[in-house]
């Protein structure tokens, strides 16, 4: 089990973009949150099998997302555990 943190920069809130983050996570099983930051970006926090992450990532990266994405990064780290569900933050 592994952690993806994600940062999406570009028209990423006010468009369903978090709510589409979730249904695409909830088909991969992962757990997390979607939340708006305040400086425009939306931040991703998803656990579950590496295979699974990289696909949500890649997903965020295909161009065929609400809105538009201008750039996504990304920070690897291990499961802390402890969620349930993916939620809208």
């Amino acid at each position: 089990m592994i952690r993806l943190t994600a940062w999406v920069r570009g028209r990423v809130q006010g468009v369903g973009f978090r709510w589409w983050t979730r249904a695409r996570a909830l088909e991969l099983g992962l757990v997390g949150w979607a939340a708006n930051l305040s400086d425009g970006r939306v931040e991703i926090v998803a656990e579950g099998p590496r295979e699974s992450c990289e696909s949500l990532l890649g997903l965020l990266r295909s161009g065929d997302t609400p809105g538009r994405v201008d750039v996504v990064t990304q920070r690897w780290s291990d499961a802390k555990g402890g969620l349930v569900g993916f939620v809208e933050r």
